[in-house]
């Protein structure tokens, strides 16, 4: 029995370990091999090694692409915690047996395809969408307003798209709050606004960081959501390395954006692992 056991976990192992070096380790690999090669109209490629594919990342246009994309994923995701966490708060008050309820209506539209989603969001929002057509109904406006292809249109979507991931780490955290804690809060005298600020909002941290960055990341990628909302004037970083890929057919340079971008995320995971382990630390010394 306990051969067959240690079979099926190495069965298992190997599997997984095969699955992860195929698909994730060498695809990887490829792109960074690629980002120090020299575009080739023929080939896609020539294997001359250059530098210039990173050297060209400093040019003022890709940088303010950068810039921009940087900061309307910030945006979004600060739109997110502010949505999701009154949700995730909200959640956690309903009664045990609706709770699997709410969570399994926030995870449905997971099952449809998020390039679906948006083209349907696109619908609501057009000219000549439901949402221009119940306003004018109501009375609220006189004539269609247009939010398609602009910045706003553009956060909008990402909201949307995001949301459940803000919602997810933060109502797991709320849900672990101590409850007794709080109670002593409210029996030394502690406001509703300084309980939530010295108690839970530092308990409640590292949920925070983790939604951020569940939204944050994504946020800069996904350039069908910037195709659809937003335009030719709202790119985002991931619409430069789609058009690196598909439409210049520079695939050297679209696989030096796509090293950098992999670069920052890395970099604001090490800044989350860092902070989660000094709020842990200042949680044990309290």
């Amino acid at each position: 029995m306990k051969t067959t056991r240690k079979r099926f976990q190495k069965v298992v192992i190997l599997t997984i370990v095969s699955w992860l070096v195929l698909f994730v380790f060498l695809p990887n690999l490829m792109i960074f091999v690629t980002s120090f090669l020299t575009r080739d109209d023929t080939n896609f490629v020539k294997l001359v090694f250059t530098l210039d594919n990173y050297s060209r990342l400093a040019d003022p246009l890709y940088a303010e692409v950068l810039l921009h994309s940087l900061n309307m994923a910030l945006i979004a995701t600060l739109s997110c915690l502010l949505l999701g966490y009154p949700f995730a708060w909200c959640l956690t008050k309903l009664p045990e047996r609706l709770r699997p309820l709410m969570l399994f209506l926030l995870i449905v539209p997971f099952w449809t395809n998020s390039l679906i989603r948006i083209y349907g969001l696109k619908i609501f929002l057009s000219t000549r969408g439901w949402l221009n057509d119940f306003l004018l109904w109501l009375g609220v406006i006189d004539k269609p307003f247009s939010i398609m292809y602009s910045s706003q249109a553009v956060i909008l979507g990402l909201v949307y798209i995001l949301l459940p991931f803000m919602v997810m780490p933060l109502y797991s955290s709320l849900e672990k709050l101590d409850k007794p804690v709080l109670e002593a809060a409210r029996d030394l005298g502690a406001s509703k606004l300084q309980t939530f600020i010295r108690i839970i909002l530092p308990l409640t941290m590292p949920g925070i960081v983790a939604g951020c960055l569940l939204v944050l990341l994504p946020a800069m990628g996904l350039f069908f959501v910037s195709d659809l909302m937003g335009g030719a004037k709202n790119l985002l970083i991931g619409n430069v390395i789609k058009s690196q890929f598909l439409n210049i057919r520079d695939w050297p340079f679209g696989a030096a954006t796509s090293v950098v971008l992999t670069l920052i995320m890395g970099l604001m995971l090490l800044i989350y692992w860092r902070a989660a382990r000094l709020l842990n630390n200042k949680v044990v010394l309290e």
